[in-house]
């Protein structure tokens, strides 16, 4: 097992942490001459002789195609662990249609279906163990986790619960319009890909971009220089006064504000450093942004109209209209980690084509330098852990990086609705890591 290191800074309301975790599965069920079966046999460079191709993780094929008895639609898809991978896979129904990677690559998936031959698979990226263990770690919580390699962009772990079995619904029976009826009826939103699609407020999280405004336009020259910020800031020009939660929050220098999540401070930042500045900084670092993995993540925004200085003190604490979804919150901490450098995040490995040829998918999203190498060292040097109530207090937000033995960067967001603070979220961040060390 490969040692890791880990920091980890708290904060009042919200945590920022580094971390590390893992899971298993795989299979296809042989209904119709589908490549891989019940038992998880290997996918990979195998295209599918006939039926629907197969989408595979960690090697093993997580969906598999049976005959539907039904001329029109031939073949039903089937699935193994269908509620562990239904972030990463979407769902196929020959009555409710397709979405995720089903929708992405129907072309590729359903080639043999179309012309008589072979059918061709798709490869994820996705570790199978970091995947069970962020499934496990959550449960029954409505919440969602992200693993990114920091360096590569591969997305490890892609988790939403609560979650669905596709294969519950994927063919044309009662049974089938039940299982649907049932998912969409229910208010906890099963169907919704929260890793992707939910963007709350980011709270305390966003402490980390307001910061690396403040030093890269040149505010302060270190984490370690005091922000002179009384523990009840008042905004220039108005009565609206933010206060830090922690009698450290006073006069506190950013690398004690991080760790216990000073309102006052942040918010003095973000008045200082201007909405210009603010809104350059978070959009290098991914926000206002589309991006494909290749399936589309919801935008993560920091405003775009003029802003009051109040309103542009409650951008500074993570909220004012600041949204983030899970993948762009863990795209920050491995930038941040990697000296800088933001990625785009992957899903797809490769693309297996049944005449044996591989691709290699482009995906979308900006990529590059985000914040200069000394910004980038400031920051890391000074983030243990943290923990947060969202932007809304309807959330709690946890986000981690950690360096595994063999040198790989990974970093690690969960947001769970509810919660204490970030504190839950720190844990099921913790068991994803631990399973990938």
């Amino acid at each position: 097992m490969h040692s890791v290191i880990k920091k980890t800074l708290l904060v009042p309301g919200l945590v920022l942490a580094l971390a590390a975790s893992s899971a298993a599965c795989g299979g296809n069920e042989d209904g119709g001459g589908a490549a891989t079966g019940p038992d998880g046999t290997a996918a990979s460079r195998s295209p599918s002789s006939r039926g629907l191709g197969n989408i595979v993780v960690g090697g093993k094929a997580v969906t598999g195609s049976e005959l539907s008895g039904v001329d029109k639609v031939p073949y039903r898809r089937t699935s193994t662990d269908g509620a562990l991978y239904a972030p990463v896979t979407g769902y196929r129904s020959m009555m409710y249609g397709r979405n995720g990677l089903e929708a992405v690559y129907d072309d590729v998936l359903t080639a043999g279906v179309k012309s008589g031959g072979a059918s061709g698979n798709v490869v994820t990226t996705i570790d199978p163990k970091a995947q069970k263990a962020a499934f496990d770690a959550l449960g029954d919580r409505r919440g969602a986790a992200v693993a990114l390699d920091a360096r590569t962009g591969r997305l490890l772990a892609l988790v939403s619960t609560p979650s669905y079995d596709p294969a519950t619904f994927s063919g044309a029976t009662p049974d089938d319009a039940t299982a649907w009826k049932a998912l969409t009826a229910d208010e906890r939103d099963p169907l919704l890909n929260r890793a992707l699609r939910l963007a709350p407020g980011p709270g305390a999280t966003f402490h980390v971009v307001v910061a690396a405004a403040a030093l890269e336009h040149g505010l302060y020259a270190s984490v370690d220089d005091s922000t002179r910020t009384p523990l009840n800031y008042v905004v220039p020009g108005t009565d609206a006064a933010v206060a830090g939660d922690s009698p450290r929050c006073e006069n506190a220098s950013i690398r004690t504000a991080l760790r216990y999540s000073c309102d006052n401070v942040f918010a003095r930042l973000a008045v200082d450093a201007g909405q210009s500045a603010l809104r350059s900084t978070a959009e290098k670092l991914g926000y206002n942004q589309e991006l494909t993995i290749p399936l589309r993540a919801t935008e993560s925004t920091y405003p775009t109209k003029p802003l009051t200085a109040a309103q542009l003190a409650r951008t500074g604490t993570g909220g004012g209209g600041v949204v983030a979804t899970p993948l762009e919150t863990a795209r920050i901490t491995a930038a941040l980690a990697d000296g800088g450098r933001l990625v785009t995040p992957r899903l797809v490995e490769r693309v297996e084509k049944a005449d044996g040829s591989t691709q290699r998918p482009t995906d979308s999203g900006g990529s590059g330098r985000a914040v200069s190498r000394r910004t980038a060292e400031q920051l890391r040097s000074a983030l243990p852990a943290v923990a947060s109530r969202d932007g809304d207090r309807q959330g709690s937000w946890f986000t981690t990086y950690a360096r595994q033995g063999d040198g790989r960067l990974v970093s690690v967001a969960v947001h769970v609705s509810g919660g204490d603070g970030g504190q839950e979220a720190g844990r099921i961040a913790g068991k994803i890591l631990a399973a990938l060390a």
